[in-house]
């Protein structure tokens, strides 16, 4: 996290005294730890997937990605501190603790969270996760995130880690209104399954153009749902991390203009977005550039 919040400049965020406080972000995945990093902040956690009440994390996923969204990496005297660390978690844990889940349970958590939008005040949903098949089950995906979207939420997806074809995006990520984020850094991991390219490239089979975003995602060292046993950071890769990067820079927006709407946050990432020198169905508008996104002082 320290290299992901240099190459988005969030320190400078930081310094400035923007850190999210006051946005409310959802994130859907494999669940959330009492992590002392984020554990005050948690507003709310859901379980569609085994029914707990209790936050917990099987699948030692949600809590990374929770972590590099809004951890504030007191732990380790902010060395893997997140992008927003003063924002707000709530946790919907929709993916079992092989990483894998039912579209049924992410339409049910999706609908939750446009119920409940108001009452949370939510901002942003992060789905770090997706669906390679095109069946007429995992298209409701596409349906459910876009009337999230329509009800005002934004909702960061990743692109998944099918590339280097093109159509390689994940369902739901080749939503036409979500922002949907690759990994800029692949290059940096030993190979995901047998290929070192893994971020999904556009465009997608409708031919809109994707990902819109690129943030860091390989070797991300972020915190670790073991952190009881002394393992309080570990490391993953992959569009996964990328995403709640890219939540973190629209929650540090939010906090700064709260009446901005998801549209306007949409255009102000693409304004701020900086070219990194890959093709544009690899890297969209480019990487988010925090000083210019927030109107701060470069250099």
């Amino acid at each position: 996290m320290d290299r992901v919040r240099k190459v988005l400049y969030a320190e400078e965020a930081h310094a400035a005294g923007i850190k999210g406080a006051g946005i409310t972000a959802v994130v859907l995945d494999t669940g959330i730890c009492l992590h002392p990093d984020y554990r005050e902040r948690i507003l709310c956690f859901r379980d569609f997937v085994n029914g707990k009440k209790q936050c917990y994390d099987d699948g030692l996923h949600g809590s990374h990605v929770s972590g590099i969204l809004g951890g504030d990496g007191s732990c380790l005297q902010g060395k893997y501190c997140g992008i927003a660390p003063e924002c707000q978690l709530i946790h919907l844990k929709v993916l079992d603790r092989f990483g894998q889940g039912r579209v049924e349970d992410l339409l049910a958590a999706i609908n939750w969270v446009i119920e409940n939008q108001e009452k949370y005040q939510i901002r942003i949903m992060n789905i770090s996760a997706g669906a390679t098949r095109e069946d007429d089950e995992a298209l409701k995906l596409i349906h459910a995130v876009e009337r999230a979207w329509d009800a005002g939420v934004v909702v960061v997806v990743a692109a998944g880690n099918m590339g280097p074809e093109p159509m390689t995006i994940t369902i739901p990520g080749n939503s036409r209104k979500v922002i949907t984020v690759g990994a800029s850094d692949e290059f940096r991991v030993r190979p995901l399954k047998g290929n070192a390219s893994y971020s999904g490239r556009g465009p997608t089979r409708e031919c809109v153009c994707k990902p819109e975003l690129t943030a860091p995602g390989t070797n991300i060292v972020s915190c670790s749902a073991a952190w009881q046993r002394g393992k309080y950071y570990q490391k993953k890769s992959g569009t996964s991390m990328a995403a709640p990067a890219v939540s973190g820079c629209v929650a540090l927006l939010l906090s700064s203009e709260p009446e901005l709407t998801n549209v306007e946050v949409k255009m102000r990432l693409k304004e701020a977005a900086a070219d990194i020198g890959l093709p544009f169905n690899r890297q969209g508008w480019g990487i988010p550039d925090l000083r210019k996104l927030l109107g701060l002082p470069a250099g």
